[in-house]
């Protein structure tokens, strides 16, 4: 009963005391971290899988699939395998990606959580800002991070390549999991860098006009970018993650410009600051506005003789 006079008692536009916004918060981040928690216990039984996802296209490109008393006798160094060093490292690592894979499955519900506590306060204009950035930012960010995933073979030949000749080169798999995710994250990341410029545009910092200005300077960035990310010297492996960036760049310069244009027509349509608006001159039947002024300024009057009072209409 309680909770239910709780609920109507809350303002439709989200306000509450102080108590109550720390109280929801409270309940929010409890239910976010028991689907955080409880995915990851179920992650931990597929641990063995995870890992071998993450790691199998390098293993395809740079494993020597040799043992590692016949690591020696490989006279082509250019091959790797993948180590794991000290006691505790195998559970502090069961532990770190069962927890990641925990964070990233249960992003739907912790999402939710968040979204149910920021957008009461929000106006109807800022939610729907807010649903198309997050439907716009999401598949962006997915897109990037699979293009890591997929240049990752190739980047690994490249630096194999370094490695001196007769030696053999073994990666710690607490390292080789770190240079995956700072990878997915910085490809994702990259691949927000439209989305970005359109909320700038949108905010009136800056326009399309100087974004199109920008074409020149921002396709050698992008470019140094890609070369920088994807340490390859095949050029084709380098424009799988520049070309993508360079076509969402120019898409949201040519939204930027459409939106300028929209904002210059509206700003047209309205008056100066020192010019009157519009008045309407329609003549009208100046019969028609004198009785309809007099009946709004006059009090009806009583007709009936029953309602006289000594021969007169009003009562003083």
């Amino acid at each position: 009963m309680l909770k239910s006079a709780r609920k109507q008692e809350r303002d439709p536009e989200g306000r509450m005391p102080l108590a109550e916004h720390l109280r929801e918060l409270r309940n929010r981040l409890a239910k976010a971290l028991l689907a955080i928690v409880a995915v990851t216990v179920v992650a931990a039984f597929y641990y063995n899988d995870i890992i071998n996802l993450i790691t199998r296209p390098i293993l395809d490109s740079i494993g020597c699939g040799h043992s590692f008393s016949e690591l020696a006798k490989v006279k082509d160094a250019h091959c790797a395998q993948i180590t794991v060093n000290g006691l505790l490292t195998p559970f502090t690592l069961a532990l770190k990606v069962s927890l990641m894979a925990g964070v990233v499955f249960a992003s739907p519900v912790w999402l939710y959580q968040l979204w149910g506590f920021i957008a009461p306060g929000l106006h109807k204009h800022e939610k729907k800002y807010a649903y198309a950035f997050v439907g716009t930012g999401v598949p962006l960010f997915l897109c990037g991070a699979y293009f890591a995933y997929a240049v990752l073979p190739t980047t690994a030949k490249v630096l194999i390549g370094f490695t001196p000749d007769n030696t053999s080169n073994l990666l710690p798999l607490d390292d080789l999991l770190d240079l995956v995710l700072r990878m997915v994250l910085v490809f994702g990341l990259s691949f927000e860098l439209p989305l970005l410029l359109v909320f700038l545009n949108l905010i009136g910092a800056i326009t399309g006009k100087r974004m199109l200005g920008w074409w020149r300077g921002m396709i050698m960035g992008i470019t140094v970018f890609a070369a920088v990310a994807t340490p390859s010297t095949d050029p084709l492996t380098m424009l799988m993650l520049a070309g993508p960036i360079w076509i969402l760049y120019f898409a949201a310069t040519g939204f930027s410009l459409l939106n300028d244009r929209r904002k210059r027509r509206i700003e047209a349509a309205k008056p100066d600051d020192d010019e009157a608006s519009d008045l309407d001159l329609t003549p009208e039947d100046i019969g028609e506005v004198e009785t309809v002024s007099a009946s709004r300024a006059l009090p009806e009057q009583s007709t009936g003789e029953s309602d006289r009072i000594n021969g007169y209409d009003d009562v003083t």
